[in-house]
């Protein structure tokens, strides 16, 4: 490839203003040629593209609702034009222009007409900080903010705006151009949505984690609060030794008001043998008395308000001199029937058959407890 070609294709760096005319599409041909000849005659009219074109220093470009005016001289140039523009502007309030500034690459190149053009990344870029804007404003990229806050001059005009997501994806830094009658200084529409877009996010992730917190914070209160009772049932179960019992009073079934003192009878005969019973631990008669037959009682409360593991209640019935006495022996930890029976005697001699009945029972159960 030779020198001359590789001239060429050398990348410069330009200054780039890009204007455009707010709703130019939505106007009339006549009011589109009318607002593009004034916005022409404004540009023509400042200073620096006077200077920048009689030096051959600026190329012009039509964009069709706007122009690009791309300077080959200081990094000042387009901010200039842009501050006279904007003053010019608040003469004729029917133009609604709006203005984007970029330092950055360009190649320049020759268009159909064989006249000078530029493309490239440095305009591409003050096309995307223009369309940041809105009516009145003159926004400028994070790198010709940053080279005119280095100047006194320019520092009390440059309003810092944050980032913005533009096409593809790109993110840009943008600066709001403004003061004493030019520039626009309200935030510009797009960048206050986004604004809103990223505080929503941020609200629905910190609600978000606010739930998994709590979540978890409940989750971990119920496991911890289910560990403490199981914890609890246990120390509570393991307290209470397996060799032990509360007879209850056994229910009389009979009319006969006879029938209770018999009843009374045999539910004392089995406490007293069970009480000789080694090692087997059998709660007193005054105790299980307050658990009477007939009210409403519940095995598992009783044992635990005792202290037992097992408990044995039963019934007794009278019918012409034959007596029938049943009995079961319930583990209250588990609601398990360990043992029941039935038994059948002809009544002649109540305390014999008392005494009988109890030393039985009391036989069965020492064999299950023990």
């Amino acid at each position: 490839m030779s020198p001359e070609v590789k001239q060429d294709r050398e990348l410069q760096i330009a200054h780039v203003l890009f204007i455009d005319i707010v709703g130019y599409s939505k106007l009339l041909s006549d009011k589109q040629r009318e607002l593009f000849q004034l916005l022409n005659e404004l540009v023509r009219n400042t200073a620096q593209f006077r200077t920048a074109d009689a030096a051959g220093k600026l190329v012009r470009l039509p964009t069709g609702d706007g122009m690009v005016l791309a300077f080959f001289t200081s990094v000042d140039a387009p901010v200039r034009c842009a501050q006279e523009i904007g003053r010019q502007l608040r003469e004729h309030p029917q133009l609604l222009v709006r203005m984007g500034i970029n330092s950055g690459p360009v190649d320049e190149v020759r268009d159909v007409d064989d006249r000078r053009n530029v493309t490239g990344a440095g305009i591409n870029l003050a096309q995307r900080v223009m369309d940041c804007g809105d009516a009145g404003h003159i926004l400028l990229s994070r790198r010709i903010a940053d080279d005119l806050a280095q100047y006194s001059e320019w520092q009390p005009w440059l309003h810092e705006l944050g980032e913005v997501e533009v096409k593809h994806g790109v993110r840009v830094d943008l600066a709001n151009f403004f003061g004493d009658g030019f520039g626009n200084s309200k935030s510009p529409g797009k960048i206050v949505r986004a604004k809103q877009i990223r505080r929503r996010r941020l609200l629905l992730w910190l609600s978000a984690v606010l739930l998994f917190l709590l979540f978890a914070a409940i989750g971990s209160w119920i496991w911890a609060r289910r560990g403490a009772l199981t914890a609890a049932y246990k120390i509570g179960a393991a307290g209470i030794s397996d060799k032990s019992i509360a007879v209850l009073p056994f229910e009389n079934l009979s009319d006969e008001k006879e029938n209770a003192y018999f009843t009374d009878g045999v539910q004392n005969e089995i406490l007293t043998d069970l009480a000789k019973v080694a090692d087997l631990k059998v709660i007193s008669h005054t105790s299980v008395m307050v658990y009477k037959a007939g009210n409403p009682r519940n095995l598992r409360e009783i044992a635990q308000q005792l202290g037992v593991a097992h408990v044995l209640e039963g019934s007794v019935q009278r019918v012409r001199g034959k007596v029938r006495v049943n009995a079961q022996l319930i583990d209250t930890r588990n609601d398990k029937h360990l043992w029941a029976k039935t038994y059948d005697r002809q009544l002649a001699d109540v305390f014999a058959i008392e005494t009988e009945l109890a030393q039985a029972i009391a036989s069965e159960l020492q064999a299950k407890l023990t």
